[in-house]
């Protein structure tokens, strides 16, 4: 009796391990609603999409828990290209890609730099903004390139881009949930320098923050992030993105938020 229960236990612990495994590799659908275009939802009639809610003035978050921001319009406005209700989620930045990958979101409407690394993991739509990193600094600081920081303490949003260049640069990075966080602490007087989104960095200083812009170092195109194998939905997307950039009210809800057109691509411009 005592081998039967060892034997039936061991079974047990080897039909957990496999469903594990299985769960951990490429897109998931399952549970997925497919509508009759073809999308495949979390939720039908609806367009699940995750923000972080702590990257001002992209998704900022009020006292009872709703999101607004930039990219928090520019998802809403999608879904409303879509016949779909917008359902907004507030996530970890640095968990986001995991979520839309596994089928805990149906997109990602984040500020998501388009990179090879995250092309493995998802799909991306045409971009919605164009934008770039900058090194942020007090205003005594003598840095001013990125060669400047070697070996120095830069702060930066975790799972973000600029985590990954300054990783190249120096070991010493302290990492943030996110990138308004890590500018209001070397604001105080903490850190080196922050590197992030030359917009986000301008809209602090904006806001009252002591702090300069040195070095612009690359040029970056931020779109929506969906699920391999939603190909449908990807496409939808891309026509309503186009859409509302042709009619110009991406560039309104832009102008809302920065004063300027971050939509259009410069080399069009």
């Amino acid at each position: 009796m005592k081998k039967v229960l060892i034997v039936a236990v061991f079974f047990l612990l080897t039909m957990v391990i496999a469903a594990c495994g299985t769960s951990s590799g490429g897109s998931s659908s399952e549970g997925a609603v497919e509508t009759e275009e073809g999308y495949k939802l979390v939720k039908k009639d609806s367009f699940s999409f995750a923000s972080s809610g702590e990257f001002k003035p992209f998704s900022m978050t009020d006292g009872s828990g709703e999101m607004s921001g930039f990219d928090i319009d520019v998802a809403n406005a999608v879904a409303k290209e879509l016949g779909l209700e917008p359902v907004q989620h507030k996530q970890s930045f640095a968990t986001i890609v995991e979520g839309v990958k596994n089928g805990r979101f149906d997109v990602a409407v984040a500020s998501h730099t388009i990179t090879e690394e995250r092309l493995k993991e998802i799909d991306f739509s045409i971009p919605y903004y164009f934008s770039g990193a900058q090194i942020f600094v007090r205003p005594d600081s003598d840095i001013q390139t990125l060669d400047d920081l070697k070996g120095l303490e830069v702060a930066v949003s975790r799972g973000s881009t600029y985590a990954d260049l300054m990783s190249e640069v120096t070991d010493n990075i302290i990492y943030y949930d996110s990138d308004v966080v890590a500018l209001e602490t070397l604001n105080t007087g903490r850190h080196d320098a922050v590197v992030t989104d030359f917009v986000t960095g301008r809209e602090a200083i904006g806001a009252g923050m002591v702090l300069e812009g040195r070095e612009l170092l690359e040029r970056s195109e931020q779109a929506i992030g969906v699920a391999k194998g939603n190909d449908k939905l990807l496409e939808a997307i891309n026509e309503a993105l186009q859409k509302l950039r042709d009619s110009g009210e991406l560039a309104e809800i832009s102008e809302k938020y920065f004063g300027e057109d971050i939509t259009t691509d410069p080399d069009d411009q």
